[in-house]
């Protein structure tokens, strides 16, 4: 006889069971979901959609720090006494948003114990992510770092198949997390076009051989 398998963590329907201190919004392309400045009084869960997080320096220059989609958690900082948000979360698509309160969340960490192994594992995981990203802005070619950013948003080397298809990514967009401006993005960008590794008419359709410009040295 056979053992059944047991069915994986979801966090979306263990979310959608939590007693109190929770709204689910649907937001708008560019709407705003909360402002560099405004109190860290919770923990926001991405239903569905994509979430762009920047931070505007006092000189008034913006820089994207991530863009978030489908699963990933965001405004974690409500846990670590952080009065204040300091950064912006802004919708990049249609986008159904969880907000978790800050009392709610604590609660849930402490009393589900899959939810807290899910969400320790979800931070360690942004956490080597960031890492990644500075070593990448320290040590690599604009260049590199755009391919690098295309594979990351098309999911290759993450567990299930790769999405391949970006849908409404900007230049400028790109050009700010890559450190670059968006002149040398669009040189990059018909470069890779080119040379086979990406298609791009709106969405952009991204190939495996784009892994070579990260891997050559």
């Amino acid at each position: 006889m056979t053992a059944r398998r047991k069915k994986p963590f979801d966090p979306r329907v263990f979310l959608t069971t939590v007693d109190g201190g929770r709204t689910i919004t649907k937001y708008r392309p560019n709407q705003v979901i909360f402002a560099q400045g405004d109190p860290a009084d919770s923990l926001f869960f991405i239903d569905d959609g994509k979430v762009k997080i920047t931070v505007v320096s006092d000189q008034g220059k913006e820089a994207v720090l991530a863009i978030l989609a489908n699963g990933d958690f965001f405004g974690e900082g409500c846990l670590t006494g952080q009065p204040r948000r300091l950064a912006r979360a802004a919708a990049m698509s249609d986008s159904v948003i969880m907000r978790i309160d800050t009392a709610t969340i604590i609660r849930v960490l402490h009393e589900e114990p899959k939810f807290s192994e899910l969400f320790m594992s979800y931070l360690l995981t942004r956490k080597a992510r960031v890492e990644a990203d500075l070593v990448d802005q320290l040590f690599n070619s604009s260049e590199k770092r755009l391919a690098r950013l295309l594979l990351l948003m098309a999911n290759f080397g993450k567990e299930g198949k790769p999405e391949r298809v970006i849908a409404k990514l900007s230049q400028e967009t790109m050009a700010e997390m890559v450190g670059t401006t968006r002149s040398r993005v669009n040189v990059f960008m018909n470069k890779f076009r080119k040379l086979g590794f990406v298609d791009y008419n709106g969405d952009i359709k991204v190939h495996s051989a784009l892994l070579n410009v990260v891997l050559h040295d």
